[in-house]
Parts: C-alpha cells; sequence; structure tokens
C-alpha cells in the first residue's frame, strides 16, 4: 500500500512480530506478504495475506510489481495499491514459535507486531533489501487509481 503525503509517496511496511525480530529494525521491515496455496491466484493470495497481517483489506485497482527473489531464494511477486490507514490500527495474525529455541516450549506471537508510513528514503533504510525494488519500481511507475 502506497499513499500521497505532501512530500510525495509513503509506504505502508510491516515489522515482522516475534522474540528474533524484537531488537532488529534497519533491512527487516517488509511489505505484507506471504504464500500462495496450491492452486490459488498469486493476486488473490498477496490480498488474503496483507489481510492476515493487517487486518485491513486493501481495495484496487492493484499494478503488478517486477518480482525479486529474496537472499532467502523465496520469489515474491507483489502488486501496488493507493490507500490509507493507521497503522495504529494494525493487527496480525498470530502463529506458534517454539521459544526459546529447541526448548518443547512453544509461544503465540503475531506475524506483524507494527506497521508505519514511511517516506522513500525511510524505507530504504528500513525495507529488506530484497525488496528496494518494489519501492524504485512504484516511485518510476504511473500511481494505480490516482
Amino acid at each position: 500500500m502506497f499513499r500521497r503525503a505532501e512530500a510525495g509517496l509513503e509506504f505502508l511496511l510491516v515489522h515482522p512480530g516475534g522474540p528474533l525480530w524484537k531488537s532488529k529494525d534497519a533491512g527487516v521491515w517488509t511489505i505484507p506478504k506471504g504464500e500462495v496455496h496450491p492452486g490459488e491466484d498469486p493476486l488473490e493470495a498477496a490480498k488474503r495475506e496483507f489481510q492476515e497481517e493487517t487486518g485491513l483489506t486493501p481495495a484496487g485497482p492493484f499494478s503488478p510489481l517486477p518480482a525479486i527473489t529474496q537472499k532467502s531464494g523465496k520469489r515474491v511477486l507483489a502488486w501496488a495499491f493507493c490507500g490509507n490507514c493507521d497503522p495504529a490500527a494494525i493487527r496480525s495474525n498470530s502463529f506458534s514459535l517454539e521459544w526459546p529455541p529447541r526448548s518443547g516450549k512453544y509461544i503465540e506471537v503475531p506475524e506483524v507486531d507494527r506497521g508505519e508510513w514511511l517516506d522513500y528514503a525511510a524505507a530504504r533504510v528500513k525495507i529488506n533489501p530484497a525488496q528496494v525494488p518494489f519501492l524504485n519500481a512504484l516511485r518510476g511507475q504511473p500511481e494505480p487509481g490516482h
């Protein structure tokens, strides 16, 4: 999701939840994203994952962005859409995590613990480096819905 602010484009990024990410900031924020289920349309998967990770319903039009491959080898497909929200209203789904590792104890953690609107300079520092092309592509293309 992006929006136009007085100073230019702002991007909604989310911070991963859980103890592994708690004290990490630069390079770990991400666009809301997840897995495509077998037989699922990738755009429908992107809309579902956005809603699961933010509690917000995305509304198009949606504009495809170039696919990227993250360091882990995960290929990420993404779509841009213009919207607005209060990041304090973000409510993520959760998952069970063994913590501490190999302890046999499980805790429930949110996939996303917070979101934030960031201008390009701040987003470029905070976003997973492999996802910077999403920011660049959106800055260089006509804005969907505007």
